[in-house]
């Protein structure tokens, strides 16, 4: 049975803005296909006679095949910002793999497709046009994460137990904010560097210290986005920066703006 993802979406930037031109929906994977898939994902728009929009996204540490009318492709991890831009009316479902989750899949080097975009067909024996139309073609949203479940489960690979380890790596990341350094993960895992950096490279596709950085940037994005910040010396404490410039300097490597100039286009309820 479909069920709705409850937890909040994070990466989204100016999220609030972004509601009022799409609707976006995510479902959780069936217990078989847990391993391998954080979510399913489905944007709506109708932007018919008005402009188009250009949402921007702090990309995840995840593998992403999207089906989209012509377009399905398999997105590699983008370790910039990324943005898309929707016009007229589409839909467009979207398979996040968890970090490492599509290695299995795939069997090949991660890392040979970031930010870029891997073929269906090297991946996958399906036919991609009747697939896409299979898929895209219901109007009820769980039907169609029941297609998608139904794709993956007639290509489903052997577990993989370093996706297992790299997903522990992450979720110990993603809730300590005060990891700013690999070395952090080399004494709590034992790994060697040289071990971390080999496995997330095939696995995940981005270096430990980018997945570091990213879980971060999250951080800081999700706190301005809650409130007006006044104290911007201790968001970056809370964050775990204890270099203000540090912190200004990554965020704004990422995103093109300094936090302060993030807030300013932000708009609070």
């Amino acid at each position: 049975m479909v069920k709705p993802k409850t937890e909040p979406s994070r990466g989204l930037l100016n999220k609030s803005e972004g509601e009022n031109h799409f609707q976006l929906s995510r479902f959780e994977p069936t217990t078989s296909l847990a391993g391998f898939v954080e979510h399913y994902w489905i944007v709506r728009w109708d932007l018919s006679g008005k402009n188009p929009y250009e949402q921007e996204v702090l990309a995840h540490p995840s593998v992403h095949l999207v089906f989209e009318k012509s377009k399905t492709r398999i997105w590699g991890v983008v370790t910039g910002k990324f943005t898309r831009v929707i016009k007229d009316k589409g839909c467009v479902l979207g398979i996040k793999f968890k970090p490492g989750g599509f290695y299995p899949f795939y069997k090949n080097d991660i890392s040979s497709f970031s930010d870029s975009m891997l073929p269906f067909h090297l991946a996958f024996n399906d036919d991609l046009t009747k697939l896409e139309g299979k898929i895209l073609q219901p109007t009820d949203e769980k039907e169609m994460i029941e297609l998608a479940e139904q794709f993956l489960l007639r290509n489903l690979p052997e577990p993989d137990p370093n996706v297992d380890k790299v997903n522990e790596i992450m979720e110990f990341v993603k809730k300590d904010s005060e990891i700013l350094k690999v070395d952090d993960l080399v004494e709590r895992f034992k790994y060697s560097k040289r071990t971390l950096q080999r496995l997330f490279k095939h696995y995940v596709g981005v270096s430990p210290k980018w997945v570091i950085m990213r879980y971060r940037l999250h951080d800081v994005a999700e706190r301005i986005a809650a409130k007006p910040v006044t104290n911007w010396a201790a968001l970056a404490l809370e964050a775990g920066y204890f270099d203000q410039a540090h912190f200004i300097r990554d965020f704004k490597s990422i995103v093109g703006k300094t936090p302060a100039e993030y807030a300013e286009g932000l708009k609070w309820e």
